[in-house]
């Protein structure tokens, strides 16, 4: 739910190519069908549907996706710096009382709505504005994620007969999300709240409706009012990668074991909680114990990259420092054609990057530390110029 956007968008089987806009117009007929359908208006389906225009920049944006075509440490630093630390430390200041209240009847606290205030819109500057229709149309008539964003755009079409919202309202970010925490529109169907009193959930121009609406809705996805989002660790020497990944949980209690502590030099709290050990820039970099608030902020958002963002920036803001060991800066970016190569030769040799398309998540990360492992290299599924050539691939440029 971001300007890149919410709820699970960051997906991995993306076609090379996008289908070309002559068969655009077939499909919006199909939709228009679907929508009479599932019961929505005709007055406004025609209203809605009779001026959509194919973009070819949404299937540009939808291609090159951040999360993938960025390092870690190139993420973070354009994400959570100094100057939005900043930015968001007035902005918590300045709506202590209406985010308190909120905190109070959700169970979010205050620096976590903040946090994502300022990843999703950079608090509220920037919301969007390309034509939701459009954005929506374009991406259910493409062949990579048609059903979730037809169903994405079926929202959008009973906000509308609902009279939610006015076409004029429907602008937002590339993928469709919209006002200032980037709700898509089913999530703005299900979540909004009218938090003000006016009688409609403004999510534009109302931070109360915005801040209780992104409230109530982590609130639905299960946020734990007991717990944090994770933390940063310092790693013993020796320590066994393999053992990362987010598929991967572990009581505290044995993370303690195995020598993990607090990123202060500190030992773990002997609490009863799962977690996770990340190390999403290698071992060059830091590395994270994350926890079900973990999970649910991955559910807003299927980055990992985004996830850690979040919750460093609520750390941030509740008065905790930058990172104990910040990840490098120095790491080769890995063009789509590398990544491709890379997928296709670690399945010739039996390793599951899932399906060859040039973007390295979880998958892909989870096969080069498999293969890593196998060759009795630090198996932090982190890609390095020698583990390329073990691969036949030549390194690219830093």
């Amino acid at each position: 739910m971001r300007a890149a956007f919410p709820l699970a968008l960051l997906l991995f089987l993306i076609p090379a190519t996008a289908p070309a806009a002559e068969g655009f117009a077939g499909c919006v007929a199909d939709l228009r069908q679907r929508a009479l359908d599932d019961g929505i208006a005709a007055s406004v389906v025609d209203r809605a549907l009779g001026g959509v225009r194919y973009s070819d920049r949404v299937i540009e944006l939808d291609r090159r996706q951040p999360e993938f075509t960025e390092s870690f440490g190139e993420y973070l630093s354009r994400r959570v710096n100094e100057q939005r630390v900043k930015q968001g430390k007035a902005a918590l200041i300045e709506n202590r009382s209406l985010l308190n209240r909120i905190a109070g009847q959700y169970g979010v606290p205050a620096h976590y709505l903040v946090a994502f205030w300022g990843l999703e819109t950079n608090f509220g500057n920037y919301t969007g504005n390309m034509p939701t229709l459009d954005s929506l149309a374009t991406l259910a008539c493409d062949p990579r994620r048609s059903e979730y964003f037809t169903r994405e755009l079926m929202a959008a079409l009973r906000l509308l007969d609902r009279r939610a919202l006015d076409v004029e309202q429907l602008r937002g970010s590339w993928a469709g999300a919209l006002g200032n925490f980037q709700f898509m529109p089913s999530v703005f169907l299900d979540h909004a709240v009218d938090r003000d009193g006016d009688g409609r959930a403004d999510l534009w121009d109302s931070l109360p409706d915005a801040a209780a609406s992104a409230a109530n809705y982590l609130r639905a996805l299960g946020w734990r009012t007991d717990q944090r989002w994770g933390r940063e660790v310092l790693l013993p020497e020796g320590f066994a990668y393999h053992l990362a990944g987010l598929d991967r949980r572990k009581p505290l209690r044995e993370w303690r074991q195995l020598g993990v502590r607090r990123a202060d030099g500190g030992p773990l709290p002997l609490a009863d909680m799962q977690a996770s050990l990340l190390v999403p820039a290698g071992h060059r970099g830091p590395a994270f114990l994350v926890y079900e608030n973990f999970r649910v902020i991955m559910t807003w958002n299927r980055s990992q990259y985004y996830a850690l963002a979040v919750g460093h920036m609520a750390d941030r803001l509740a008065a905790r420092g930058p990172l104990v060991q910040p990840p490098p800066m120095d790491e080769p970016r890995l063009d789509r054609a590398t990544v491709e190569a890379m997928q296709r030769r670690l399945k010739a040799k039996g390793y599951d990057p899932g399906e060859p398309d040039g973007l390295f998540g979880p998958a892909t990360r989870g096969a080069v530390r498999a293969f890593e492992r196998d060759r009795g290299r630090i198996a932090d599924g982190q890609p390095d110029p020698e583990l390329l050539r073990d691969l036949g691939l030549d390194a690219p440029a830093s």
